[in-house]
C-alpha cells in the first residue's frame, strides 16, 4: 500500500537512509561477519533459504562464488572489515522494491495447523558454538527493533519489507540452536519496555514455531509479526501507557486502540500478507470471547494470533512493567495455565510449556547443593535436569568465578545434584544483568 502526503516523503527518507547502508562488493572482497542482502541474480534458485545472509565461513564465501559476481553488503547489519578498501565500495544501484508476493507467501489458517510438524530442527550447533553468532543476531535484530520503534515515535513510517530481512540472523540462530538467543536476550541490558519487549516476542515466537515444527519462511513471518504486535502503542500518550494505577473505561478504550494503530502503522509501511496482519490483530482477542477488539471465539481466533497472545502475555509478565514487577518464568507459566481454556488456546499453553521446558532459559533456581545457579540450556530428553551456571556457593556468596553445570550428567555421578526449587527474581540479592554484562 502507497503513501501519501508526509507520509510519503517520511517513508521515502526511511527507504534512502536503508540504501545508505548498502555497498557494492566482488564476491572475492567478501569477508566472514558480513551480511549479503542482495545478490547481481535472484535469490530463487540458490541454497539461502532467506533473502539475505550472514558470512559465517569460508563455505559461504565459496557457495556465493559459484552463484555470482557481485554482491550487495549491509554494513549497518554486518561487518566491514578494515582492510576492505572503502574505496572499492560502489554505492548501490537504485533498489529494486520486490514485490510482496515475493517476499511473502500468503497462508491460509488451514494451512498453518498442516503445516506443523513438517518441519524437524535437530541443533546442528552446541550451545556454547552459537553463542558468538547468537550475539551478532541479537545486536542486530535489537538495533533494528530500536530504530523501526524510534521511528514511529516520530511519526516516520517505516519499511515493512526490511522487518523480514532484519529478523532472519534471529531466526538462523534459534534454528541453529534456540538456547544460545534465548539465554542472551534473557540477559538483556535493561532498557525501555516496549524494545525490550519486541525483541523478546519476537524470539519467543519463532522458539515456538521451531518446537512445534513449522518451515523456516514461516518461522520468519511469525517473528516479524511479533515484532509489530505493541508497534501501536507508540501512538499513545506516554502517561497512559507508563500509569502504574488500574484503567478506567476511557483509558482502557483508548489503550485497546493501540492494536488499529499498529496494523495502520504496518500497512502504511507496505503490504503483508493476511496472515501476519492477523497475528497482530488478534494478539488480544480471547478464545471465550473476552477479548478485543472484535471478541472473537474458539477458533475464529487465527492460530498465529493465538500463539501471539502466548508469547505476549509470557514476556510481559516475566518483565519489569510500570504497574507490575517481574514474576519468575515458572509462575509465568502456571498463569498460562491455569487460564487455558479461557484467556489462551490449551493445545497453544500446553505445547508453549513443553517448549519453554520445565525450568526456563534466564530462570534462578536453587539446587539440592544448596548453590543457585540460573537455567542456560535445555535437556530435551530430561527436561528435569537442564544445564546451569553456578553462581554462589551453598551459603548463598556469589562466587569469583562461575561454573556451567550440567545436571543431566551430574544426575549419574556419585554426588548427584538437582534441582531443589525456583527462585523468584531477585532471590538473594542476585541480578544476573548485572553479573553477566
Amino acid at each position: 500500500m502507497g503513501c501519501t502526503g508526509e507520509d510519503g516523503l517520511q517513508a521515502g527518507r526511511g527507504r534512502a537512509s536503508m540504501l545508505s547502508s548498502e555497498r557494492k562488493l566482488a564476491v572475492a572482497e567478501l569477508k566472514e561477519g558480513m551480511y549479503v542482502c542482495r545478490l547481481d541474480r535472484p535469490w530463487e534458485g540458490t541454497p539461502f533459504l532467506l533473502q539475505g545472509v550472514l558470512i559465517e565461513s569460508e563455505s559461504d564465501i565459496e557457495t556465493l562464488a559459484g552463484l555470482c559476481k557481485e554482491v550487495y553488503v549491509d554494513v549497518e547489519r554486518g561487518v566491514v572489515p578494515v582492510e576492505a578498501s572503502l574505496l572499492s565500495l560502489e554505492p548501490a544501484a537504485p533498489r529494486i522494491v520486490i514485490p510482496p508476493k515475493s517476499a511473502w507467501r500468503a497462508y491460509s489458517d488451514d494451512e498453518i495447523a498442516a503445516l506443523q510438524g513438517t518441519a524437524t530442527y535437530p541443533e546442528t550447533v552446541e550451545f556454547e558454538q552459537e553463542l558468538s553468532q547468537a550475539r551478532d543476531a541479537h545486536v542486530q535484530a535489537a538495533a533494528f527493533a530500536e530504530r523501526v520503534l524510534d521511528d514511529v515515535r516520530e511519526g516516520r513510517a517505516i519499511a515493512v519489507e526490511d522487518v523480514r530481512g532484519a529478523v532472519e540472523p534471529m531466526v538462523r540462530s534459534l534454528v541453529r540452536n534456540a538456547d544460545a538467543f534465548l539465554w542472551l536476550d534473557a540477559l538483556r541490558a535493561r532498557g525501555a519496555y516496549e524494545y525490550r519487549h519486541a525483541l523478546s516476542c519476537s524470539a519467543l515466537a519463532v522458539a515456538f514455531g521451531r518446537h512445534v515444527g513449522l518451515p523456516q519462511e514461516l518461522l520468519v513471518d511469525m517473528a516479524s509479526g511479533a515484532l509489530l504486535l505493541d508497534v501501536g502503542k507508540l501512538r499513545l500518550d506516554d502517561a497512559l501507557v507508563s500509569s502504574s494505577t488500574a484503567y478506567g473505561d476511557e483509558e482502557r478504550r483508548r489503550m485497546q486502540a493501540h492494536v488499529e494503530h499498529s496494523l495502520a502503522i504496518v500497512d502504511a509501511g507496505g503490504a503483508v500478507p493476511e496472515h501476519v496482519r492477523e497475528m497482530i490483530r488478534t494478539h488480544h482477542e480471547w478464545v471465550d470471547g473476552g477479548g478485543y477488539p472484535r471478541r472473537l471465539e474458539g477458533d475464529a481466533v487465527p492460530l498465529l494470533g493465538r500463539v501471539a497472545a502466548v508469547v505476549d502475555a509470557y514476556d510481559a509478565m516475566t518483565s519489569d512493567r510500570p504497574h507490575q514487577c517481574a514474576v519468575a518464568p515458572h509462575v509465568a507459566l502456571q498463569a498460562l495455565y491455569k487460564a487455558r481454556g479461557s484467556q489462551f488456546a490449551a493445545e497453544i499453553v500446553e505445547q508453549f510449556m513443553q517448549c519453554m521446558s520445565v525450568y526456563p532459559i534466564g530462570a534462578l533456581v536453587e539446587l539440592s547443593s544448596g548453590e543457585v545457579a540460573i537455567v542456560t540450556a535445555q535437556n530435551a530428553a530430561r527436561r528435569l535436569q537442564p544445564r546451569v551456571m553456578v553462581l554462589t556457593d551453598p551459603d548463598k556468596q556469589v562466587l569469583s568465578q562461575f561454573h556451567s553445570l550440567d545436571l543431566l550428567v551430574r544426575a549419574h555421578s556419585d554426588d548427584p545434584v538437582r534441582i531443589a526449587s525456583a527462585l523468584p527474581p531477585g532471590a538473594y540479592g542476585l541480578d544476573p544483568v548485572d553479573l553477566f554484562l
